[in-house]
């Protein structure tokens, strides 16, 4: 059970350091939701967004750090 115990931390410590760089940092960040493949469309009372690139991209790195913290556990 102490496993489970550190990787919620860990989990929680990775979740808090990206908010920070994602508040601190935005401008650096700027260029997400408006990679080519992400969709916008504006019409007059209406938007919609599709960020495809962008949700893999996120998908991408947040599985490569679970993977790391995964073994790191072990």
């Amino acid at each position: 059970m102490s496993s489970i115990g550190r990787f919620l931390m860990v989990l929680g410590l990775l979740l808090l350091a990206a908010g920070a760089a994602l508040y601190f940092f935005s401008d650096l960040f700027s260029f997400f939701g408006r990679l080519p493949g992400d969709i916008v469309i504006k019409k007059k009372n209406f938007t919609f967004c599709a960020p495809f690139s962008t949700m893999i991209i996120v998908s991408i790195v947040v599985s490569l750090i679970l993977n790391l913290a995964a073994r790191w556990i072990k």
